[in-house]
C-alpha cells in the first residue's frame, strides 16, 4: 500500500488548481463523496452540491456494473487485495450511460484515510471495442453456423492460421495439424492428396483461384469433407507469398447426398427385381419409367415407351368381351386418388402374348401436395391361373383312381337336383361300400389295397352308362349318380354293378381275394330334399345294407324305419334342446403353433364345443353337430359358444387370441350379426383378438350374406379363417371374392402329404396361392413329427394337430 499523501484540504491552492484544471474526473470518497472536481460534474451531469449530498454513491453506477463496484468496495473495506484500476459504466443525471476507466488510491484526507478516485471518460473507445467484439462474435457464429473456416497460409514460413471453427470441426488433437500448411496437407485423405497438391501448384504458377473439394482425416479417425476456395497473395515480383481462403465443412450434406444416391440405387434395384410390373408417368400420363417386368409383359423397352401415353403401351382388355378397358392412370390423376381395378384383365403385349393381370394406380405428389405423376403396378396372374386350374383338377379328383371325389360328387348331385326342380324327371343315387376290404389292406398292405381299388374302379366305370357319374367317396366307398333313370332301371343297374364287383378275383402274392359290396339306393325326383339330405340318405341306406348282412342292396324309402332307427336323429334333436336348456355344453381349446417368422407369436387357440350327456360324459361334436345342422339348431349352439367364449376371453391376457367356428346357418341370420355385436359390447373384448372360422361351403352357400357378415366384423378388426380350403373345386374362384385373412388347408391333404406326392403338391400349391393373395395358412391334422417338419419346410404359417396339442378344457370343470 502506498504511503498516504499529506493532508489534503479542498481549499489548498495547489490541490484545487490541479483538480480543477484536469479533464479527469476526481472525487474523494469516505463513506460518501467528500470532494468532486468540475470534470466530475461535467462527466455525471450533477452539480458538486448534488453529488456530495448523495446518500448512495453507487446509484451513479450502471446496474450492469453496480454489483461489481459494490463488491470491490466491500473487499477493499475488509482489507482484501483489490485491483486499483478497472472499467465500469456510469449513469449520468440525464440517463445517458458513459464508460469510464477508474483508478483508486488511498490518501490522507483531513487527517483520516479516504479514497482518491480518478475517472477517465473512455466511452467512445469502449463502444468501439464492444462493437468490434460483437462483429467478431457475429463472424465467428456465422462461420460456425456455416461450418466455414477462414485460413491464411504464409508460403514463405509455412505458417498456417485458421479461425476458431477449425478447432471445433476438427475435434481434439487437431491443433498441431493447423499450425503449418505441410501438416494440414498430411490430413488430406490419401486418395485426394496428390490431386490437391497439384491444384495448389497450378494456382501458385498461374492466376486462377484455388477450388478443391477434399476429404481430411481428423485425429479421431473421422472423415470430413471440405470445400476450399482461396486466392494467392503475390509480392511485387508476382511471386505468390500467401494463400488466403475459406474452407466449408459439407460433410453432413455429402453424407446425405450419398445416402440419397444409395436410396435411389436401392429403389432402382428394388424396382428392377420386384415381381410386379411398374410403370411411372408424369402428370399428363406420359411414361418416364418401366421396370424390367413391365418391359417383359408389355413387350416394350423403356427407350421405346419413354414419353409415350400409357394407353399405347399398357393395352388391357376385358377378359370376357375382349373389348378395350379404361386406363386406371388417367382416372387416378383425374380423381387424385388411388384406383384399384376389381378382378383381373387381359394385357396384350407388343409381341402378341396375352397375360392375365390385376392392376392399380396411385398418384405421385410433390411436397406441396400437387399431382406430378402416377405409378401403375400390375401383377401377372397367368401362373396363378394355371396353378388354379391344376389344383382345381387335383382337389376335384381322387388321386388314386382319377374319379371325381366326394366334394365334386356332391356338387354334381346339387346340379342335378336344380335341373330337376319343376320337372317329372327321375334319377337315382347309389352308395357302394366294399365289404371286408380291410382284410386286403391288413394282409397285403396298402399297395395291394390301392391296386384292388383301381381294379374295382375299372369294373364300375366299364359297366355304367356314358352319362352316369362315378366317384370315389372315401377309402372303400364309391358313389354313382344315375341321371334320368327310374327306380326299376336303377335297381337293375345296382344289381349288375354289385354282381360285377363280387365276381372280381384279386390276386396278390399267390393269394386270391374276393370282396362283397353293400349298396344303398336312393331315388331322386323334384320332390327330393337338398343334395345333403339325399347323400345322407344314401349313406344311411348303405350302412343298413352292411349291418343287415352285407352283399345287399338297401333301397331308401320315405319313412324308412331301418334308417330312422340307425340315425336316431330325432333323439338327438331332443337331447340338444335339453342340453341347451340345462347348460350342458362346455368349451375346449386347441393351440396353434406359429411356424413362419412373420406369424404372430401371441397365443392363438381354436375354441371347440363339447356336449355333456345326462351323466356328465363328454359327447364329441361329430355325434350331435350333423343333426343340429340338419334341423337348424346349430345357430343356437353358435350363440352359446360366442357368448361363453367372449366372456372367458375378456378374463385372459390381452394378447390371447381365439378362433371361433361359425356355421353357415348363423352367418346367414341377420339377427346373429346383432347378437355378436351385443356380445362384443357386453364383454369389451377387442375385436382384433377374435378370428371367425367359416367353412368354404358355408361361405359360398349364401355368398352375399357371408360377404356382409365378413365385411361388418372385419371393419371392427376381427379376422377370418376359411376352413377346409381345397376340398371344393370352387375354392380358388371364391377366394378372390372372400376377404379372409387365413386359409386352413384341408386336413386330409396334410395327413397324407408324406405318403402321396400329389397330396404334398396340393398342400404346397394351396400355400403358394395363399402367399400370392397375401393370406396366412394353417395346416391342420399335424399328427406326427415328420408331418410337422414337412409343413414347416413348405413355408406354412401355423400348424395345428394332436402331435402339437390335444384339445383341452378351456375352463376348469364346473
Amino acid at each position: 500500500m502506498a504511503e498516504p499523501f499529506e493532508s489534503l484540504e479542498p481549499g489548498g491552492d495547489w490541490f484545487r488548481a490541479l483538480a480543477e484544471a484536469t479533464p479527469t474526473a476526481i472525487v474523494v470518497y469516505r463513506d460518501r463523496l467528500l470532494y468532486v472536481n468540475p470534470a466530475c460534474e461535467e462527466l455525471t451531469g450533477y452539480s458538486a452540491e448534488e453529488l456530495i449530498e448523495l446518500d448512495d454513491v453507487f446509484q451513479l453506477v450502471h446496474p450492469d456494473s453496480r454489483r461489481e463496484a459494490q463488491e470491490r468496495a466491500a473487499a477493499r473495506a475488509a482489507g482484501e487485495p483489490v485491483p486499483n484500476r478497472y472499467e465500469l459504466e456510469l449513469v449520468r443525471k440525464d440517463g445517458e450511460s458513459r464508460w469510464v476507466d477508474v483508478s483508486v488510491a488511498e490518501i490522507d484526507y483531513g487527517g483520516e484515510a479516504a479514497l482518491l478516485v480518478n475517472a477517465v471518460d473512455i466511452h467512445d473507445r469502449k463502444i468501439s471495442e464492444i462493437e468490434h467484439r460483437r462483429t467478431e462474435e457475429r463472424l465467428r457464429l456465422a462461420q460456425r453456423a456455416g461450418r466455414t473456416i477462414v485460413w491464411d497460409w504464409d508460403l514463405r514460413t509455412d505458417e498456417l492460421t485458421c479461425s476458431a471453427p477449425a478447432l471445433e470441426l476438427g475435434g481434439p488433437g487437431i491443433e498441431d495439424h493447423l499450425r503449418s500448411g505441410q501438416a494440414f496437407v498430411e490430413l488430406v485423405h490419401p486418395d485426394d492428396r496428390d490431386k490437391y497438391i497439384a491444384e495448389i501448384h497450378r494456382v501458385l504458377k498461374g492466376k486462377d483461384s484455388l477450388k478443391a473439394d477434399i476429404r481430411i482425416i481428423v485425429p479421431s479417425g473421422a472423415v470430413r469433407w471440405l470445400s476450399q476456395r482461396a486466392e494467392p497473395i503475390r509480392d511485387d515480383d508476382g511471386m505468390a507469398v500467401r494463400l488466403v481462403g475459406v474452407a466449408q465443412d459439407f460433410t453432413e450434406r455429402k453424407l446425405a447426398e450419398e445416402a440419397l444416391f444409395r436410396e435411389i440405387d436401392r429403389t432402382q434395384v428394388t424396382l428392377e427385381s420386384i415381381a410386379d410390373g411398374v410403370i411411372r408417368t408424369d402428370a399428363r400420363g406420359a411414361i418416364d419409367f418401366l421396370n424390367p417386368v413391365a418391359e417383359r409383359l408389355t413387350g416394350y423397352t423403356l427407350a421405346d415407351a419413354y414419353g409415350q401415353p400409357i394407353e399405347s403401351i399398357y393395352r388391357v382388355f376385358d377378359e370376357g368381351t375382349r373389348t378395350p378397358s379404361f386406363d386406371p392412370v388417367e382416372q387416378c390423376i383425374r380423381e387424385q386418388r388411388q384406383i384399384v381395378m376389381p378382378g383381373s384383365r387381359l394385357l396384350l403385349s407388343a409381341t402378341g402374348d396375352e397375360y392375365t393381370v390385376s392392376d392399380s394406380a396411385v398418384p405421385i405428389r410433390d411436397r406441396d401436395g400437387e399431382i406430378v405423376g402416377a405409378v401403375l403396378v400390375f401383377k401377372d396372374l397367368s401362373q396363378v391361373r394355371e396353378m388354379e386350374q391344376e389344383v382345381q383338377h387335383l382337389v376335384r379328383h381322387d388321386t388314386l383312381t382319377g374319379l371325381i371325389n366326394r366334394r365334386a360328387f356332391e356338387e354334381e348331385v346339387e346340379r342335378l337336383l336344380e335341373a330337376t326342380s319343376g320337372t317329372d324327371r327321375r334319377h337315382a343315387l347309389c352308395f357302394f361300400d366294399l365289404d371286408e376290404f380291410k382284410l386286403i389292406n391288413d394282409s397285403c398292405g396298402h399297395a395291394a389295397g390301392d391296386e384292388f381299388i383301381r381294379q374295382v374302379t375299372s369294373v364300375l366305370v366299364g359297366k355304367v352308362r356314358s352319362d352316369d357319374i362315378v366317384a370315389r367317396m372315401g377309402g372303400d366307398e364309391f358313389g354313382i349318380l344315375l341321371p334320368d333313370c327310374d327306380l326299376e332301371q336303377a335297381r337293375t343297374i345296382a344289381a349288375s354293378l354289385s354282381d360285377a364287383v363280387r365276381r372280381v378275383r384279386f390276386s396278390w402274392e399267390d393269394r386270391v381275394y374276393a370282396v362283397g359290396v353293400s349298396v344303398g339306393l336312393v331315388p331322386i325326383s323334384a320332390d327330393s330334399d337338398s343334395a345333403e339330405v339325399v347323400l345322407k340318405a344314401a349313406d344311411a341306406a348303405c350302412h343298413v345294407a352292411k349291418e343287415t348282412g352285407r352283399n345287399r342292396i338297401h333301397e331308401y324309402q320315405e319313412g324308412d324305419t331301418a334308417i330312422a332307427e340307425r340315425s336316431g336323429e330325432m333323439q338327438w334333436i331332443s337331447r340338444i334342446h335339453k342340453a341347451l336348456a340345462d347348460q350342458r355344453f362346455c368349451l375346449y381349446q386347441q393351440s396353434l403353433s406359429p411356424l413362419s417368422p412373420e406369424a404372430s407369436k401371441d397365443p392363438l387357440m381354436e375354441i371347440l364345443v363339447r356336449m355333456l350327456d345326462e351323466d356328465g360324459n363328454l359327447v364329441p361334436p361329430n355325434d350331435f353337430i350333423p343333426s343340429a345342422e340338419r334341423y337348424h339348431l346349430v345357430s343356437a349352439i353358435d350363440r352359446w359358444v360366442i357368448r361363453r367364449a367372449l366372456f372367458v376371453l375378456s378374463q385372459l391376457a390381452p394378447n390371447v387370441r381365439f378362433i371361433l367356428n361359425v356355421s353357415g346357418q348363423s352367418v346367414s341370420e341377420e339377427s346373429f350379426q346383432h347378437f355378436v355385436m351385443d356380445q362384443f359390447r357386453a364383454t369389451a373384448v377387442a375385436p382384433e383378438r377374435v378370428f371367425f372360422e367359416i367353412t368354404e361351403t358355408a361361405a359360398i352357400a349364401d355368398l352375399q350374406r357371408a360377404m356382409r357378415f365378413i365385411s361388418i366384423f372385419k371393419g371392427l378388426g376381427c379376422k377370418f379363417v376359411l376352413d377346409d380350403f381345397g376340398k371344393g373345386v370352387s375354392s380358388y374362384t371364391y377366394l378372390k371374392n372372400l376377404p379372409v385373412d387365413l386359409l386352413k388347408i384341408e386336413g386330409e391333404f396334410v395327413r397324407r402329404m408324406l405318403d402321396d406326392p400329389v397330396e404334398a403338391a396340393i398342400v404346397d400349391s394351396i400355400n403358394q396361392v395363399g402367399q400370392v393373395v397375401g393370406l396366412e395358412t394353417i395346416a391342420e391334422c399335424v399328427e406326427n413329427e415328420a408331418v410337422f417338419e414337412a409343413v414347416r419346410a413348405a413355408g406354412i404359417d401355423y400348424a395345428q394337430g394332436f402331435w402339437l396339442a390335444r384339445p383341452a378344457p378351456l375352463e376348469p370343470e364346473r
